[in-house]
Formats: structure tokens, C-alpha cells, sequence
């Protein structure tokens, strides 16, 4: 299951408590750290199908870590001088530019959720009736 899906389905339980958000934040905030863009030529063979794996030099791939703002990149040799893919070059660059837009406007979005939360938390009595152990009954109480 993909880390947005655990997250959706820790926000959807019936009992909704402070734990299973917390679980579900960290389950995000854990995948949401690494942003990995490929560019990736795939050449058809002569019956039609795609190899599963980019062919060498046939892949431009940049891995963005947020939390330790390492950046690594690959340019495979079919996109450098006046390889056949090198106009690709600029549209990989596009992409990265354009998924660093969407990382900022992300983290932007993230905090003002934390805000809410916190805020929302804080409202929250210390414990709910639901998050109690449950006590066995005496007869005739």
C-alpha cells in the first residue's frame, strides 16, 4: 500500500483519536522527504513492447532529499552535446523547477495543517471517553 493510501486510511477510522493522526503525519511526513523526477526514453522493439528498465544513457534522474537539501543527479549520455535526446535536457530541468515549486507550496500547506492541528488538539479534552479502558460492570450497577 502506497504511503498516501496508509495515511487516508489512518484518518478515516471510525475512532478517529490523536494517536491515528499522529500515525497518519508520521506515515507522510517518513515518504515525503525524498522527491525523485525521471526522464526516461523508452525505445520500442520491433514487436512493440518497452523494456521495464531505462536502457544506459537513456535516463535523466534527479533525487531531492528536503530534510538534508542533498540534490543528486544522473544525465545519461544520450542527453549531453549532441546526443539524440539532448533537447530533453531542458525539459527535466523544467520538471525539477517546477516539482520544487510544488515541494514549497506543499511544506506551505503542511505547516498551516500542523497549525490547525495543534490548535485543534489543544482544544481537545486531555482524554475522551473512547480513548478510556473500559471497566467491566458490576451487577446492579
Amino acid at each position: 500500500m502506497a504511503a498516501s493510501d496508509d495515511f487516508k486510511t489512518e484518518l478515516r477510522k471510525d475512532e478517529l483519536s490523536v494517536n491515528s493522526i499522529r500515525n497518519a503525519l508520521q506515515t507522510a511526513l517518513s515518504e515525503a522527504i525524498e522527491l525523485k523526477i525521471t526522464t526516461w526514453v523508452v525505445p520500442v522493439d520491433d514487436s512493440g513492447a518497452a523494456p521495464e528498465a531505462p536502457r544506459p544513457g537513456n535516463r535523466m534522474f534527479t533525487r531531492i532529499n528536503i530534510v538534508d537539501g542533498d540534490i543528486d543527479n544522473e544525465v545519461g549520455s544520450q542527453f549531453i552535446g549532441n546526443g539524440p535526446y539532448a533537447e530533453l535536457r531542458q525539459f527535466h530541468l523544467g520538471q525539477v523547477q517546477e516539482s520544487r515549486e510544488i515541494l514549497q507550496q506543499n511544506l506551505e500547506n503542511l505547516q498551516q495543517l500542523f497549525s490547525v492541528l495543534i490548535g485543534t488538539l489543544q482544544r481537545l479534552p486531555q482524554a475522551t471517553v473512547r480513548d478510556q479502558p473500559k471497566r467491566p460492570s458490576l451487577p446492579g450497577s
